[in-house]
């Protein structure tokens, strides 16, 4: 027969209070009891039961709130939630939803009615909507905002940050350190915040480079392929043409490498091409991507570890998000990955 929690109480000798206590992370049970209580469950092979506790009125569900055309982002972001959720007994829930829908607020209720969902973890552009961020505030509910900014926004709830401008400047200034001065960006929707941030880094570094900015070489638009190879397109027709382009991601980055092909222009011997997060992409493609690394998976799981401190601290009667200097550092900045896409300015 199937092992139940009094049998792992039993084996434990302990009550089966302190077994759900243990099974549910709580942080009042001793490191011995919490030993006892997992080899008990190991040796009687016990796996909770998530519908029972739901019943109870635990709910156990971290939902993952996204919008985001880059599937590398988003499987990655997954990956990093699904293994902090298991280690901390929680489930995760994936449930996208689209920026422009007429009441975003709306398609949550929907979500949260089951009254399963214990915390949501938002992703741009929601975790940087205002009214939706008001409108949790007022419900009271438990969420982490994954955010692009280049310091702690210091906020009621936990707040992951990605310092996007940091890094786009250290991009850029790489380039000017190897003799490029007709450097161009291609930019994100600007609805994505990392887009301006980047583009405002962009921006800083030709300033500290003494570079004069060339609004024709700021060209706006989207975060794939087939915009990256069209805007790249129109900057190989300028003259003086770019020596240098920064894309705001790789999927730009690529589809401006295939243009380059196509007007038989040599990178990076003609033209150096820089991405943005280190997708596979940016390796797939010949030559690979200089690109900056992001780690979306260390963020995610950030992202969880702050969520359920906050909603463990809450459900403990503690005062505050929850969080403890035990959790990791709740910023992070991506790194340059240099590769074979760059190379010295040509003469």
């Amino acid at each position: 027969m199937k092992a139940t929690i009094k049998d792992v109480a039993k084996l434990a000798g302990v009550s089966f209070k302190t077994v759900s206590r243990v099974i549910n992370r709580e942080p009042s049970v001793g490191d011995e009891l919490k030993e006892r209580v997992w080899a008990a469950a190991k040796e009687l092979n016990y796996q909770p039961n998530i519908s029972a506790r739901q019943l109870r009125g635990a709910s156990s569900f971290i939902a993952f709130i996204y919008d985001n055309p880059n599937s590398h982002y988003v499987i990655e972001m997954q990956h990093g939630l699904l293994a902090e959720c298991r280690a901390q007994g929680y489930e995760l829930l994936i449930h996208p939803l689209s920026a422009g829908s007429g009441d975003i607020m709306a398609d949550l209720e929907q979500l949260l009615s089951t009254g399963h969902i214990a915390g949501l973890v938002l992703t741009p552009p929601f975790s940087e909507n205002p009214a939706l961020i008001d409108a949790l505030r007022q419900r009271q509910l438990h969420f982490v905002r994954i955010v692009s900014a280049s310091d702690d926004p210091a906020e009621s709830e936990p707040c992951i940050y990605v310092d996007d401008y940091q890094a786009a400047f250290d991009i850029t200034d790489y380039l000017a350190g190897l003799g490029h001065r007709r450097i161009a960006f291609l930019g994100g929707e600007d609805i994505h915040r990392s887009s301006v941030a980047r583009r405002d880094g962009y921006l800083a570094a030709l300033q500290q480079n003494g570079i004069a900015v060339d609004q024709a070489l700021i060209v706006p638009g989207e975060f794939n392929f087939d915009s990256g190879a069209e805007r790249t397109r129109r900057l190989l027709a300028l003259q003086p043409v770019p020596t240098a382009i920064f894309a705001a991601n790789d999927e730009i980055a690529a589809g401006a490498l295939f243009s380059a092909r196509i007007h038989q222009v040599a990178v990076p011997q003609e033209l150096s091409i820089v991405g943005f997060e280190d997708s596979p992409f940016s390796r797939q493609t010949w030559p690979k991507l200089t690109t900056a690394h992001q780690p979306n998976a260390d963020i995610a799981g950030c992202a969880a570890s702050h969520l359920i401190a906050s909603i463990r601290a809450s459900r403990n009667g503690s005062p505050g998000s929850g969080t403890d200097q035990a959790l990791p550092a709740n910023g992070f900045r991506p790194q340059l990955v240099v590769r074979d896409s760059t190379c010295p300015a040509p003469q």
